[in-house]
């Protein structure tokens, strides 16, 4: 998938990976990338410095913790980004709609 079609449902994207429960950066990514059957496979500098911000926004928790020797940040949706979410979905669910008209074969009708 095109990373231009992602632009405006990134924090949407994020917020939903987190919905089932906390995870590390890594693993956001990466459950993304499995819940889309790799469609939607996010590089690492794109991740991180967007669940900062929704780390900034208090829409999302962040605690340290060490695994196998590793510190790794992990990350929990909070209230507000529960609401966030909410909105996100319903937004996108409206664009989609509006879309998916605007493609459909015959919507179109020619004008004189």
């Amino acid at each position: 998938m095109r990373a231009e079609a992602l632009k405006g449902h990134l924090d949407g994207l994020l917020l939903a990976a987190l919905e089932a429960g906390p995870l590390h950066g890594y693993a956001v990514k990466e459950a993304l990338r499995a819940r889309t059957d790799g469609r939607i496979d996010l590089p690492t500098g794109t991740v991180y410095p967007a669940l900062h911000r929704l780390e900034r926004a208090g829409l999302i928790s962040g605690s340290w913790s060490v695994s196998g020797g590793r510190r790794r940040r992990t990350y929990t949706l909070t209230p507000a980004g529960h609401g966030a979410l909410g909105g996100e979905r319903a937004g996108w669910q409206e664009f989609a709609r509006a879309v998916t008209a605007a493609l459909e074969v015959g919507s179109w009708s020619a004008t004189s």
